[in-house]
């Protein structure tokens, strides 16, 4: 697989938080998913806003392709926050999903082209004139990806895409993911809920004490778990990864 993106030397403290992120490195392949996962706290949200170009780092850069990424290639990457909520900017279903392509500064015609396509591979095709309030939180979570592909984004990353969510809407969720598996999408899912994912996981990553604790082929990262890296095993309720999904 090609290389996407890369981060190099990634380094982010706060004020009230002190170190969060010191000299983390990753590299992402293109058409993987990618597990990212970690206790609270670990880093994970704020290594994905860097990467997605929404927290400068205070050392370190972001490789795309190879090359310093720029402002424009940013948008390669899109995020979908774990309050759905808060990333609803628009009255309708439509003019929601239509807001990031709008910003592109697209012609009228290509907006509505993209946000046809948008909402009919996420199944809202229905639900154009709906207020995204009155979606589940499940279709809240398509809603978000809807938006993020008709910017166009390459990667998509989800943060805590399981996060208050009923039965359903874990199944719908995971319905996304294995569609834009199919679809060659790269997918990066931050969560701690393993035993709902891990089964279609190319890779898992742990992230812990401001570094990465451990990178690699799920099983394998499974076998070295530390416990003071705060990760459960799923495979203690499961018989095997194969098995760690609610679908």
């Amino acid at each position: 697989m090609e290389k996407i993106f890369s981060l190099r030397n990634i380094s982010k403290k706060f004020p009230n938080k002190g170190v969060v992120l010191e000299n983390v490195s990753l590299d992402v392949f293109e058409g993987e998913c990618l597990v990212l996962a970690g206790a609270n706290g670990s880093g994970k949200t704020v290594l994905m806003r860097v990467a997605c170009g929404l927290i400068e780092p205070d050392a370190g850069e972001i490789l795309f392709r190879g090359a310093p990424i720029s402002k424009a290639r940013r948008g390669s990457v899109g995020m979908i926050f774990q309050e759905a909520d808060s990333q609803i900017l628009g009255e309708t279903v439509a003019e929601d999903t239509a807001f990031g392509p709008k910003n592109l500064r697209l012609s009228r015609e290509e907006v509505k082209r993209r946000t046809d396509i948008a909402l009919s591979a996420m199944g809202l095709a229905e639900k154009q004139g709906y207020s995204p309030r009155r979606l589940s939180g499940g279709e809240k979570r398509r809603l978000a990806v809807a938006g993020v592909l008709a910017m166009g984004c390459e990667t998509i990353v989800m943060d805590e895409p399981f996060a208050n969510l009923d039965w359903q809407g874990v199944r719908q969720v995971l319905e996304i993911v294995v569609q834009m598996k199919t679809q060659g999408k790269t997918l990066i899912i931050l969560t701690h809920e393993l035993e709902k994912i891990l089964a279609f996981a190319d890779r898992l990553v742990i992230l812990g004490q401001g570094g990465i604790r451990d990178d690699g082929k799920p099983a394998d990262v499974l076998d070295r778990l530390d416990p003071s890296w705060g990760v459960r095993d799923p495979r203690v309720s499961y018989t095997a990864i194969t098995d760690c999904t609610w679908l």
